[in-house]
């Protein structure tokens, strides 16, 4: 029997969603909910239906496929089976004319199905509201993190090394980095809440593959298979003497992410100004660090880190060339990439119990991405790691 989500943790889940739809929207009377992420972390379970959350009477999940296994696996009070929106429709009668739902998930045919069912002619977005709910997590979802970060600990800064051999391709060390995780614990997928973004792990490279030009909304880069597979990493790309090895992946339990990126000098030590590029990063790290208390603004930490660094240093800081990101760091719990993110434009404060992944990072030329990411609680003292310390660069010669 796999581990079932709590019923207090859920009821608290959907109380605490219908406080923020109060707070930010007094008028709303409901809310439906399709993404299976946002099913989980309501009901417990990922099948496919759609959840619907009024204002006043009790939440009512209806399933589709697999009721019989949503039943199983969930605590959820009122589960519901249905073959279409037509047999919900038959007892969820008069829905008002204005719906709020993820406006940035649901799909137009989707939402026409459910419209033909549901003849409400107002939709309004419930994404902020669920991004602010998720964003504070429980002591339930914090223990879940904190066990991945172990695994991710002991995997980049112990197991690593010893998986790497020169001749062999990015894929090839992909597939013994992810069969490693697998066996450690890992929940075996990288969740991202991006539109339309595919990865199983995150981005390993060797060398100037690192800084290779991607649609990932991240500072790294990586060749990838081919264009229409441009993940994992390359068949043709060798491991030699001399390469910087980065690996930027996602660790996971029970849905639940941490975010970690290590570098490693394989054969032989990086050049002087490389590795002193590299622990400025790291310095930055743990600066971006001591900031994560309750009642710190985003916007304020990220220029106020920005604000002291020289514009030499600023060039490939966060990316290569042209493609850089304008974050230090991002929100992380079911997906890699949730809110808050350490970017102008977010300036309400940070709350005890957000998770946040800090990534500084910057290109060099012929060299590859240097710099460090790790995963912290937001705690009165500051973020507190729980993926590990190790400053990166590690040594495998």
């Amino acid at each position: 029997m796999h581990l079932r989500v709590p019923l207090k943790e859920l009821n608290s889940r959907i109380e605490r969603f219908r406080k923020q739809m109060d707070n930010d929207n007094p008028a709303w009377e409901i809310t439906t909910v399709f993404s299976k992420i946002n099913l989980y972390y309501f009901t417990g379970t990922m099948q496919e239906g759609v959840l619907f959350i009024p204002r006043q009477n009790e939440a009512v999940f209806w399933v589709r496929r697999s009721y019989e296994r949503a039943a199983e696996e969930s605590l959820f009070p009122v589960i519901k089976p249905m073959e279409s929106y037509r047999d919900a429709a038959v007892t969820m009668k008069n829905l008002p004319d204005t719906v709020y739902l993820e406006k940035e998930i649901v799909p137009i045919g989707m939402l026409q199905r459910f419209q033909k069912y549901f003849p409400f002619t107002v939709i309004e977005a419930a994404d902020p509201q669920i991004s602010k709910v998720r964003s504070i997590k429980s002591g339930y979802e914090l223990a879940l993190m904190e066990q991945s970060g172990k695994i991710h600990q002991r995997v980049t800064e112990e197991l690593v090394p010893g998986l790497l051999r020169e001749g062999m391709s990015e894929l090839e060390f992909f597939t013994d980095l992810y069969s490693v995780l697998i066996h450690e614990g890992h929940h075996g997928v990288a969740r991202f809440g991006m539109f339309d973004t595919e990865s199983i792990l995150g981005q390993i490279a060797f060398g100037e593959s690192s800084i290779y030009p991607t649609s990932f909304n991240g500072p790294g880069g990586n060749y990838g298979i081919s264009p229409a597979v441009p993940i994992h990493g390359s068949r043709n790309r060798k491991l030699r003497k001399g390469d910087l090895v980065f690996v930027d992946i996602g660790c996971g339990v029970e849905g639940y992410h941490t975010d970690k990126t290590m570098t490693y000098m394989f054969g032989e030590s990086l050049n002087d100004e490389a590795i002193k590029i590299h622990l400025q990063c790291v310095e930055i790290q743990n600066n971006v660090a001591a900031m994560l208390k309750p009642g710190s603004i985003p916007s304020v930490i990220y220029n106020e880190i920005l604000g002291v660094l020289d514009q030499g240093f600023l060039e490939n800081f966060m990316g290569f060339g042209s493609r850089k990101v304008k974050f230090l760091g991002h929100g992380i719990g079911l997906t890699i990439d949730e809110m808050p993110v350490i970017a102008n434009g977010f300036d309400e404060p940070i709350q005890e119990g957000m998770v946040f992944a800090v990534e500084p990072k910057k290109g060099i030329p012929h060299v590859g991405m240097v710099g460090i990411e790790n995963t912290f609680i937001v705690t009165p003292s500051g973020g507190r790691n729980i993926t590990g310390d190790h400053p990166g660069l590690i040594k495998v010669y």
